[in-house]
């Protein structure tokens, strides 16, 4: 009974084992299956296409009637006619037209080529494509079990399932009466024996000798591991050298003889001995010691022959033997006995990987070598630390050692041929423990730090191997250094310093390390990952930057400070983009730029205007020096975005000098006619640049790359001051510390300027012909409202009346308006008349109109007072005046002479 669940059990063991074995075949398979088909198809080029080509010449020949067609079918002569020798001779009667005969012979050629090609691609195609409903490991399956001597494989396998029971139950029953001495030396002689009738069989029936020999070996490692753990009749000592002399001597015989089916059976019976024979007493020692033979064993094959079952198994069964010995009977205790196995372990199948990259050097890796290069170090690395329980730190250095391995393996395989993806697996699992080693060993912030740094020369990576999988981990990696971050911010203590601190550096390194990516995103023609990139790190910098000042600089100096940050980063892109010119990089400028608009009002809430406090004008005078510079830098860009820069910093200074004259004017307590003087000269000195200096209003940049966006500055200034003008019409702009005179005083010199320049660009020829037509129009109803306004206010400066909303229906303001339109009307009148313009002259005969209307409508209320009576009689007098000077619209010398006569 013993014996019968001894032998379910082995079956049940056995069937993974298979299992395995029969998905590292496929790789075999597939490859026997390729030789095959390139020695069928060379056979096809020397012994079909050849004829084909020589039979060519031939085809132009008469059409076979149907008699001689079937008189080729049941002639089977033809048949022979295919062979590789005739193949060179034939070109030479196809050379020479001389010979007649020649033309019979291609009737049994012509059907060759057609046929050869039949059993090696047509044929074979519907066999190869049916079982592939199949999954692939129940049809290797089923070929393990019905190719190759079958009995001989599962004899094996039963036998070596059979002498273990039988040890077991002889010990355990007492059912031999002789020594278990005599016992043990029966059964080695009975494998010697087998395997000496093996060995001399080897050349007659290979399958045969081969499962012989390996079940032989087998059962000899078992009578020595029971020999030395049940009975005790052998020492650990000579029981190892025993056991060392077995596994030479199979790996001499697998390697002498090429089976790697010998190797297999024999490691197997060799892994599978101390768990069949396990007296439970926990010795991992010995267990792991007879282990480290084994896979030196593995190794030493390894070193010959490419065999990559063997390799698997020996992986298979140490590490999983290993994990489940370490889950059910490990302790802390143990570790010192324990972790030296661990690293001799994984330094076999370290070299398992390239053993086998030494033997095949060329083509890609299969599935044996992919489970042994990443599955021993991930492996490995788990139970290392199952062993070290939970201690971060030098669970850190373990992975910071294997991450400066990989890479010393990488460096070394990278220029060898046939190493490149090996070396490559290598560099990846170099970048993936060092990746792990920073959590285990350092900070939430500093994690981030190394994360984002990581993380760009990963993608680095990827984009110079031109691999997706490692751009994406890049991208991950910092990602994951911003979570990283984040975290690490929850629960950080006060920090003491200033841009030294570990959320300040990591955040800076976040930024780095996006910068990085975008440049070499750049540099591979990836346009949008470039400015993403590159917008991930612009946006850490300036948090960084934002956050630093707010946690360390006092609250006046906070937009003093951020001016001056973005001043540095528009200077910075700007540098770069002297260099490598981008997009972007002229957007980070503008941006700087435009934020120091509202930055300036924020300075005067924290001291009054812009320039004051500690730091007010430094930081003004610091910002234009860097402004000045990203300018230059952008000198041969004469692209939207470089413009928009400079046309946003024509904009800036008048907008800050401006706000500073409003400031001076009162503190010194000047009039409001001052301050809107003050206010508006920047603009003035702004539009005369641009009308007569604009070469000094281009630099730093060139007057060509400036030259499109002259226009649309003048235009937008010249808006800023006719809005001004107009807003100024209501106000009484004092002119305190002044007197008060008509034309003369800072306000309205301010408006006159104002109209004064706009008149003489829209007589230049930098006004579009549109709005040139428009000149004498603004012209006169500019100058109009202005002296109109000036009239009134010369009534409440000198009449003594309130500038308030009755100023209006006062009797002298109404008659100085009367006066005055009066007198530009008959202006308009008269020079309209004597210089030939009939416009003007309506426009002035239009003007007395008004006047005429106001008189009846208006003024006659007024009439009872000496202002009232004033104004009948000056409008009176004008129209005399006109009439007798210029009595009609200009028309032509003659009816001018005729009107005056």
């Amino acid at each position: 009974m013993v014996g019968l669940l001894v032998l379910l059990g082995l079956a049940l063991l056995s069937v993974p084992v298979l299992l395995v074995w029969a998905l590292v075949s496929l790789a075999g398979v597939k490859q026997r299956l390729e030789q095959v088909e390139g020695e069928l198809a060379r056979m096809r080029t020397q012994g079909g296409v050849a004829p084909a080509a020589t039979a060519a010449p031939q085809a132009p020949g008469p059409e076979p009637t149907l008699a001689e067609l079937v008189r080729r079918q049941q002639t089977p002569a033809p048949r022979p006619v295919p062979q590789p020798q005739p193949a060179a001779p034939a070109a030479e009667p196809a050379a020479a037209p001389a010979p007649a005969p020649v033309a019979p012979p291609p009737l049994p050629a012509a059907p060759v080529p057609a046929r050869a090609p039949r059993p090696q691609v047509p044929r074979p195609a519907p066999a190869r494509t049916g079982p592939q409903a199949e999954p692939a490991v129940l049809r290797l399956l089923k070929r393990w079990f019905s190719s190759g001597n079958v009995p001989v494989k599962i004899g094996v396998l039963v036998l070596l399932a059979g002498v273990a029971a039988l040890l077991k139950y002889a010990s355990d029953q007492g059912l031999f009466q002789l020594p278990i001495q005599l016992r043990l030396a029966g059964v080695a002689a009975a494998a010697l024996a087998a395997l000496a009738f093996a060995w001399r069989r080897r050349g007659h029936n290979r399958i045969f000798a081969l499962s012989l020999q390996g079940g032989a070996i087998g059962v000899l490692l078992l009578v020595v591991f029971a020999a030395t753990r049940l009975y005790g009749l052998l020492e650990p000592v000579h029981a190892f050298v025993v056991s060392v002399v077995l596994v030479a001597g199979m790996v001499l015989l697998a390697v002498l003889q090429n089976a790697q089916v010998l190797a297999a059976l024999a490691l197997l019976a060799g892994y599978m001995a101390p768990i069949w024979l396990s007296t439970g007493s926990g010795n991992h020692v010995a267990l792991f010691s007879y282990y480290a033979l084994l896979n030196a064993a593995v190794v030493v094959v390894a070193w010959f022959r490419a065999w990559r079952t063997l390799n698997l198994l020996g992986f298979v069964f140490t590490f999983g033997i290993g994990t489940l010995w370490g889950i059910d009977a490990y302790v802390p205790e143990k570790y010192a006995t324990t972790q030296p196995f661990l690293a001799l372990f994984f330094a076999f199948y370290l070299a398992v990987p390239l053993l086998f990259a030494r033997q095949r050097p060329e083509g890609p890796r299969d599935l044996v070598d992919g489970c042994l290069v990443f599955g021993t170090p991930l492996v490995a690395f788990c139970l290392q630390a199952g062993l070290l329980e939970g201690q971060r730190l030098p669970l850190a250095f373990c992975a910071l050692g294997l991450a400066a391995l990989y890479a010393v393996l990488a460096w070394l395989l990278r220029r060898r041929g046939g190493y490149g993806l090996l070396g490559q697996a290598y560099a990846a699992l170099a970048v993936g423990f060092a990746t792990l080693a920073v959590p285990l060993g350092l900070s939430a912030r500093a994690t981030a730090a190394v994360f984002a740094l990581e993380g760009a020369g990963l993608y680095w990576l990827g984009l110079r191997q031109q691999r997706l999988l490692p751009q994406l981990a890049g991208a991950g990696l910092q990602l994951g250094a911003a979570l990283a971050l984040a975290l690490g911010l929850e629960g950080a203590v006060d920090e003491a310093r200033a841009l030294v601190n570990p959320t300040a550096l990591g955040m800076l390194l976040i930024a780095l390390g996006g910068w990085a990516s975008a440049w070499a995103a750049r540099a591979h023609g990836l346009r949008w990952p470039a400015a993403a990139f590159y917008l991930w790190g612009l946006a850490w910098w300036a948090g960084n930057g934002v956050r630093e000042v707010d946690a360390f600089a006092p609250t006046g100096l906070r937009a003093d400070l951020w001016l001056l940050l973005a001043g540095a980063s528009g200077w910075l892109a700007a540098e770069v983009h002297r260099r490598r010119p981008a997009a972007l990089l002229a957007a980070t400028l503008l941006g700087a730029v435009l934020l120091a608009m509202p930055l300036l009002l924020l300075q005067g809430q924290d001291h009054v205007h812009p320039l004051g406090g500690r730091l007010g004008a430094l930081a003004w005078l610091g910002f234009a020096v860097l402004v000045v510079r990203g300018l230059a830098c952008t000198r041969g860009d004469a692209g939207l975005v470089a413009g928009a820069a400079q046309f946003a910093s024509w904009l800036l200074w008048p907008l800050l000098a401006t706000v500073e004259a409003g400031w001076l004017a009162d503190h010194f307590g000047l009039g409001q006619g001052w301050a809107a003087a003050l206010r508006m000269t920047p603009w003035l000195l702004l539009a005369a640049l641009g009308l007569w200096r604009w070469s000094w209003l281009a630099w730093p940049r060139t007057s060509t790359a400036a030259a499109p966006l002259r226009l649309p500055l003048l235009l937008l200034v010249l808006a800023v001051l006719g809005a001004a003008g107009l807003l100024m019409l209501p106000l009484p702009l004092q002119p305190q510390p002044l007197a008060w005179l008509p034309l003369l005083n800072p306000g309205e010199l301010a408006q006159l300027g104002a109209l004064a320049l706009a008149a003489a660009w829209l007589g230049s020829e930098q006004a579009p012909d549109a709005l040139r037509a428009w000149r004498n129009a603004v012209l006169a109803g500019g100058g109009f409202l202005l002296l109109s306004a000036c009239t009134l206010r010369s009534v409440h400066y000198w009449g003594g009346v309130a500038w308030a909303p009755g100023l209006l229906s006062s009797s002298l303001a109404q008659t100085s308006l009367t006066v005055v339109w009066s007198v530009l009307g008959v202006l308009g009148w008269i020079v309209g008349s004597r210089s030939g313009r009939r416009g003007l002259w309506l426009a002035g005969a239009l003007l007395m109109g008004v006047v005429l209307a106001k008189l009846v409508l208006v003024d006659r209320t007024h009439l009872g007072n000496l202002t009232g009576i004033v104004s009948f009689i000056a409008y009176g007098v004008l129209c005399t005046i006109v009439g007798y000077l210029a009595p009609a619209p200009p028309r032509g010398a003659t009816g001018n002479e005729e009107s005056t006569a």
